[in-house]
């Protein structure tokens, strides 16, 4: 049985979480600069504040649009409380719209941008 061909990732690569509608925008970068990032084999990584998380996500649709869909696990830095939960997100435009859950916990609405790429200048 051949294996149906998997539509592009729309959401491929690191993207900056800019807005969360559960958490203030200082406390986003508290730690690192708040981001998803999706890699090349259905997994990936995020944090935003003190909560990070290793995930493994699924493209699909909503609505028609192009979305990714995902579990994660991981935990709670500041004190040590693992953490697990899922999310979801729409690409519209040049931005990710979603929503993050914590299972048992706090759920949010977010926005990420594509994050750019810093160029690093050569020393001569």
């Amino acid at each position: 049985m051949a294996k149906k061909s998997k539509p592009p990732n729309p959401a491929l690569g690191r993207w900056r979480i800019v807005s969360m509608s559960a958490w203030e925008d200082d406390y986003l970068d508290e730690e690192v600069e708040a981001y998803m990032e999706f890699d090349e084999k259905a997994g990936g990584s995020f944090q935003f504040g003190y909560v990070q998380g290793q995930m493994d996500y699924r493209t699909t649709t909503r609505d028609g649009k192009p979305a990714v869909e995902f579990s994660w696990e991981g935990g709670d830095g500041a004190d040590g409380t693992p953490l697990t939960g899922r999310c979801w997100a729409i690409l519209e435009g040049d931005e990710l719209h979603g929503e993050f859950l914590i299972h048992d916990g706090d759920d949010s609405d977010f926005v990420a941008t594509r994050a750019t790429q810093k160029k690093v200048k050569k020393r001569k």
